[in-house]
């Protein structure tokens, strides 16, 4: 007793011209409409444009055309007598022994809606008349969500609570229609000319929905930075899609149960803007800052670093300034293979000379010399001055 496949997969024009009379979704149909009752094309149409009638009842010997991507529901006194997400063309007969109540079409939806019908599966003989709806089982865009007001979680990036205001859109899919309708949709949208759409302003379930996921984004925002698989980085998540929208999902799931109790589940993001705020911009800019001292890439930063501070000792102080900055860092001789900074040895305390001893002469002035000589010829060889600037140097050490 059910439904009797007539025709699968391909239904074109030749099943619509074979069947002149028969059931099918309407025309004009938003993409983000998810349920909504069949509608007659009547055999004065040729194939079938007249969807004015508003009738989803159908009788024993009526037809339905199921379209690729949506699904069909029969119920009777508000139960679900029968269900197919198979495209293609089926004839309604409650007493042939042929007829089915359930083709689940496999895939995504095969295991899902079987344990549904097993739970839910009316449980009695059904009657001659049936009333008729389509469920989209596609992506349905164009689902919003938004902050008014900072977001705050814990961040394994940043080591740190951080707060953000986000905005951005989702698209949602039906994966068990069967659930879907008994576990949410309003008993007021089980009926003709009504369709159930989930960007509805005026949809009350919609509305709920919004706000669920707005109380998720927190844990959602927490779960994705804290996770080493996607390397702990905030900065990820606009480009990652699927990934943020699987945690999402996952915090949707574990604080209200989408899909054990609706059917539902977010299967892409897109987030439009994150707006941090002033701490979390500070933060960001200060592990940036340590991000970029961190193996080769630091090593350069930090010669590049040591070179603008010369440059800039030599607009600001001449030859000497250079000089002095020289003394400053070791003579600069190993400018070419400078390293990061490491541990410091620990201080050695200084050896105190018997007072028999006589302090040590003091140096030369022609070692002075020949040593600001050596460190001007190191850093004329490296690039950091000019030969004018080596003359300059020569000129002072010698007295000239």
């Amino acid at each position: 007793m059910g439904l009797i496949q007539a025709a699968a997969g391909s239904i074109g024009g030749s099943l619509a011209d074979q069947w002149k009379d028969f059931h099918t979704i309407p025309d004009g149909l938003s993409p983000t409409a998810a349920l909504f009752a069949a509608v007659p094309r009547g055999t004065n149409a040729g194939r079938g444009s007249n969807t004015r009638g508003s009738s989803n009842i159908i009788t024993n010997g009526s037809r339905i055309v199921v379209p690729e991507g949506y699904g069909l529901l029969l119920m009777q006194d508000g139960a679900i007598t029968a269900f197919v997400a198979e495209a293609g063309g089926y004839e309604w007969n409650s007493n042939d022994l042929q007829s089915q109540s359930i083709f689940s079409g496999g895939g995504l939806f095969d295991s899902l809606i079987r344990q549904s019908w097993e739970r839910f599966k009316f449980g009695g003989q059904p009657g001659a008349q049936q009333a008729a709806f389509f469920v989209s089982l596609k992506e349905l865009p164009e689902n919003r969500f938004g902050t008014q007001s900072e977001i705050y979680w814990d961040d394994g990036y940043l080591n740190a609570q951080v707060g953000a205001i986000t905005r951005g859109s989702y698209t949602l899919q039906i994966v068990d229609p069967i659930r879907f309708v008994k576990g949410f949709v309003p008993a007021s949208y089980l009926q003709a000319g009504r369709v159930f759409d989930f960007t509805d302003l005026d949809n009350p379930a919609a509305g709920q929905l919004f706000n669920e996921v707005v109380s998720s984004l927190a844990p959602a925002f927490s779960h994705y930075t804290n996770d080493p698989g996607k390397g702990n980085r905030i900065t990820r998540i606009q480009q990652d899609s699927i990934g943020f929208a699987s945690s999402l999902s996952d915090a949707v799931e574990q604080n209200y149960r989408w899909k054990t109790d609706r059917g539902l589940q977010i299967v892409k993001t897109a987030i439009v803007a994150i707006e941090y705020d002033a701490h979390t911009r500070e933060l960001l800019r200060t592990v940036q800052r340590a991000d970029a001292l961190v193996g080769a890439r630091g090593n350069s930063n930090l010669q590049a670093s040591v070179a603008a501070g010369i440059q800039s000792a030599g607009e600001n102080a001449g030859v000497g300034g250079i000089m002095g900055m020289g003394i400053a860092t070791g003579g600069l001789g190993g400018i070419a293979g400078l390293q990061q900074p490491t541990a410091q040895a620990p201080a050695v305390a200084p050896v105190v000379q018997p007072a028999t001893n006589p302090a040590p002469p003091a140096a030369p002035a022609a070692d002075d010399a020949m040593a600001r000589l050596t460190q001007a010829k190191q850093m004329l060889d490296a690039g950091l001055i000019t030969q004018a600037d080596y003359d300059a140097v020569k000129a002072r050490a010698l007295g000239l």
